[in-house]
C-alpha cells in the first residue's frame, strides 16, 4: 500500500525530471481558415507542463539556430525549462503542421529531423521522460534506447508512444518496436487512438494488462472525452470519467495529461526516492492519479493550443 505524501511547511522538494525528445513549432490550422503557430511536439509538451507545474526540468532535444528555434527557447524559458549544452545547431527547427476540424480535433503532417545531442543523466534525477517521435525516427531513437536501457534500474522511466504513423512501420511491426520501449519503462500511457493503431480490434484493457506483464508498474490508456484506466502490475484496475467541459481544441491535451501524471506520481511518493514504491500503488493511489491526470489535460482542452495549467490551475479545476 501506498501512502500519499502531504505538504507540511512549506513547499515540497521540486520534481527533478530530465525530458528527452523532439520540440518543434505546431503550425496550426484551424478549421475556418486562420493559421497560427505555437511551440510543440509532445516531449517539449510535457517538459513545458511538468515546469508549469513546478517541476525543474531539462528538456533534452535539438533546435535550429533560426527564428521558430529562437520562439521554442523562449517558450521554454517562460516556464524555466532547461536546455543542455548542444541542444542549438545550425538546421532548421521541425515544424508539425496540425489541421483542426469544427470539434478541435488535430490531424498532423510534420517537417522534421531527430537527432540526439549528447547527454548524461544527472544522477539526482527523479524521473526521465519521453516517448513519440523520438523513440521511433533514426538516429535519434538509437540513441534514446540506449540512454533509457542506462538509466533502468537507477531512475523510474516513463514512456507514452504518442503514435505518428509516418515515422512508423506497418503497425505490427510498429508494435513490436513500441513494446521494446514498454519493456524498458516503469510507467507508460497511450491513448485508445494509440492502441487502435497498434492493436486494432484488441480492448485497451486488454493491452494495458498486456503490456504491464512486460515489466511496467503502471499503465494508464486515455479514452479522450470518455476519461482514463489504469492498470498496474499488481492486479489493480481504476476507470476514471473525463468532467464535461466546453472543448476550445485538444492540441496538447495528452502531452498535459502525461505532465499530471508524471505530478500526481510525484504527489504520491513514488518517484525519485520513493521510486521504489512505485509496484505498491493501490487502488486508491491509482484512483487519485488518474483523476488528477484527466484533470490537467481537461483543463487544457479549454484553452488554445498546448497550454497546459500551472499547479494552481490544476489545483483548483472543478473544486
Amino acid at each position: 500500500m501506498t501512502e500519499r505524501v502531504t505538504e507540511q511547511a512549506g513547499s515540497p522538494p521540486a520534481l527533478r525530471a530530465v525530458v528527452v525528445g523532439e520540440a518543434l513549432v505546431d503550425v496550426v490550422h484551424h478549421s475556418d481558415g486562420s493559421v497560427s503557430e505555437h511551440p510543440g511536439g509532445s516531449p517539449l509538451n510535457v517538459a513545458y507542463g511538468l515546469a508549469r507545474l513546478g517541476a525543474d526540468v531539462v528538456l533534452v532535444t535539438r533546435l535550429g539556430d533560426d527564428e521558430h528555434g529562437a520562439a521554442v527557447r523562449a517558450h521554454l524559458g517562460s516556464a524555466g525549462v532547461r536546455l543542455p549544452d548542444g541542444a542549438v545547431d545550425d538546421g532548421s527547427t521541425s515544424l508539425a503542421h496540425a489541421h483542426l476540424d469544427a470539434e478541435g480535433r488535430a490531424t498532423y503532417e510534420f517537417d522534421l529531423e531527430w537527432a540526439l545531442p549528447p547527454v548524461e543523466l544527472p544522477g539526482d534525477a527523479d524521473v526521465l521522460h519521453t516517448g513519440s517521435i523520438a523513440t521511433a525516427l533514426q538516429p535519434g531513437a538509437g540513441a534514446v534506447r540506449a540512454l533509457l536501457e542506462s538509466a533502468r534500474g537507477r531512475v523510474p522511466v516513463t514512456f507514452d508512444p504518442n503514435v505518428r504513423a509516418a515515422f512508423l512501420p506497418e503497425p505490427a511491426q510498429a508494435r513490436e518496436q513500441v513494446e521494446q520501449v514498454v519493456a524498458l519503462s516503469d510507467v507508460v500511457k497511450a491513448s485508445d487512438e494509440d492502441l487502435a493503431w497498434l492493436a486494432p480490434g484488441e480492448d485497451v484493457v486488454d493491452v494495458a494488462r498486456s503490456w504491464a506483464a512486460l515489466g511496467p508498474a503502471l499503465v494508464v490508456v486515455t479514452r479522450g472525452g470518455e476519461g482514463a484506466v489504469g492498470v498496474t502490475a499488481a492486479g489493480a484496475l481504476h476507470e476514471e470519467p473525463a468532467p464535461r467541459i466546453d472543448v476550445v481544441d485538444t492540441v496538447g491535451a495528452g502531452d498535459a495529461f502525461m505532465s499530471g501524471l508524471l505530478d500526481a506520481l510525484a504527489l504520491e511518493g513514488v518517484l525519485g526516492a520513493g521510486a521504489g514504491r512505485l509496484r505498491d500503488l493501490d487502488g486508491d493511489a491509482l484512483r487519485r492519479v488518474v483523476a488528477r491526470a484527466i484533470r490537467s489535460a481537461s483543463s487544457t482542452c479549454t484553452r488554445a493550443g498546448a497550454n497546459p495549467p500551472t499547479r494552481e490551475q490544476l489545483d483548483a479545476f472543478g473544486s
